[in-house]
């Protein structure tokens, strides 16, 4: 708990979705969001882990009711300063190993767009999952992102030339360990499809949320309006595309919680 409550006390999340890079994640799962919730004019929404309001504040100004569940007492401090006029979004301070304040069944979408980032056992990721499938309504969605492996190992432990102090913390076969110490949880695509299939749902579509975009974060950060909308345009038209889903940096996936 330590070492996130120092990570996100000085870590500015807004800054980094704002920038162009960035931006791609949010517009991706912007989009993915839009296209579930289509048929549904004000959707029940629950976040999990909403971190400084990025995503809750927008689908409440488009009319969704909202509620933000948060971690982190300073992310929800900042989340409410910037709550103005009459949202429907209510903001609490929780975890998502435990949603007992929600009744099963009660949301049309929820969304967990962080709290794996941070989860290290089996168990505790099938907790917090079996707990968002669990208070999300029959047929509705369960967005799950992820932070993958291999960018890890191309960026960071060669590309930035990590490789001797890494190894220590890396498997046979490249795998990195993590512990809360490192923060992030890091997983491949066959270990999510493993979560899966131990809940009650169906998946979706699993799709790459910022693709290739840290890889060249410096140069889509100087792009022009022109040149930027076209390497989204781009990057949504791949980003469903199975054989470059494990080299993003994030993923994102779309779960349908089955009928009973």
């Amino acid at each position: 708990m330590d070492y996130l409550e120092n990570y996100y006390n000085s870590f500015n999340e807004d800054e980094r979705l704002l920038s162009q890079h960035g931006k791609v994640e949010y517009i991706t799962t912007m989009k993915y969001i839009h296209e579930y919730l289509s048929r549904t004019e004000k959707a029940r929404i629950l976040e999990v882990g909403a971190g400084t309001g990025q995503y809750s504040i927008a689908l409440a100004r488009e009319g969704h009711s909202v509620t933000a569940v948060e971690l982190i007492a300073h992310n929800i401090d900042v989340l409410k300063s910037k709550l103005t006029g009459s949202k429907d979004l209510e903001a609490v301070q929780g975890n998502a190993l435990d949603l007992s304040r929600f009744g099963d069944d009660t949301f049309d979408m929820t969304l967990v767009l962080g709290p794996m980032y941070h989860l290290y056992t089996e168990q505790d990721k099938l907790t917090a999952l079996s707990e968002a499938v669990r208070v999300t309504k029959q047929g509705g969605i369960i967005m799950v992102a992820y932070c993958m492996n291999e960018p890890v190992i191309i960026r960071y432990v060669f590309g930035k030339d990590n490789l001797r102090e890494s190894l220590a913390m890396i498997d046979d076969d490249w795998h990195c360990k993590s512990t809360p110490k490192e923060l992030f949880e890091l997983v491949r695509t066959e270990e999510i499809a493993e979560l899966d299939s131990l809940l009650d749902v169906e998946r979706i579509k699993l799709i790459a949320t910022d693709g290739a975009s840290n890889y060249m974060r410096d140069k889509i950060d100087e792009m022009d309006e022109y040149t930027f909308g076209k390497w989204t345009e781009y990057h949504l038209a791949a980003c469903e595309r199975q054989d470059i889903i494990g080299i993003s940096d994030h993923t994102l996936d779309i779960l349908r919680k089955n009928q009973k």
